[in-house]
């Protein structure tokens, strides 16, 4: 009990282990395989609407009350004690551009060009890329390549902006909204099963680990039908 007294609720003790992030998608329907068809809205709403519900807290308004301006291209360190509440950065959904639901409700499914969103796994203290954002790449994992043909990024060229870094922990980060990666798939091969794999791409990031197909790396399913 002593001994439990000395550890800090809000960060960990020992953070030299800790691995590099791993990722996630959006939208997430039970499993990697997303799979609709253009000429049935039935079987693309569903994606429509997973993307509206995890896009609310990212929604301008929302932003703009909760969180602050910060300066792009820099890390957001903050000092103060370990329980004291930190500050944290705007990302509104308009940064995704194309992909954020305000000019196009459907993502881009009602026209067979679905948006991904790709997040982060939080990690407290951690700061990616060692001074330089990290930044993402598709690719097909096997098979023809000329089944993904154009893939476009947002915000930007599709980086982590550093000013989202360090995390300092959901008790004192409370209104901290991860960063995202919108990936627009403009241009890929109908009714195929196409395999993708979108990698981190930066310094002391691992994305080649076979045992773990979440670290650094993500591997989804794109099958469009007409």
């Amino acid at each position: 009990y002593v001994m439990l007294l000395t550890l800090s609720p809000y960060t960990p003790r020992y953070r030299d282990r800790v691995s590099p992030p791993g990722v996630m998608i959006r939208p997430y329907l039970n499993g990697f395989t997303i799979a609709f068809n253009v000429s049935q809205p039935s079987t693309w709403q569903p994606y429509v609407d997973n993307m509206h519900h995890f896009l609310a807290a990212y929604d301008d308004k929302v932003q703009e009350e909760k969180n602050i301006e910060c300066v792009p291209g820099q890390y957001f360190i903050q000092g103060g004690s370990d329980s004291e509440e930190k500050k944290a950065c705007q990302f509104k959904r308009s940064l995704l551009q194309n992909c954020s639901g305000i000019q196009d409700p459907t993502f881009g499914y009602s026209r067979g060009q679905p948006c991904i969103l790709l997040k982060m796994n939080r990690i407290i203290g951690y700061r990616p890329g060692a001074g330089v954002p990290v930044s993402v790449e598709c690719k097909v994992q096997k098979g023809n390549e000329t089944h993904l043909r154009s893939v476009d990024f947002y915000p930007g060229n599709g980086t982590f902006d550093l000013m989202y870094y360090p995390y300092y922990g959901k008790f004192t980060h409370v209104n901290y909204t991860s960063p995202l990666v919108a990936m627009h798939f403009t241009d890929v091969q109908r009714n195929y099963l196409v395999p993708i794999q979108c990698s981190l791409n930066g310094k002391g990031i691992i994305n080649d680990l076979n045992s773990d197909r979440f670290l650094g790396r993500i591997i989804f399913t794109l099958s469009i039908g007409k």
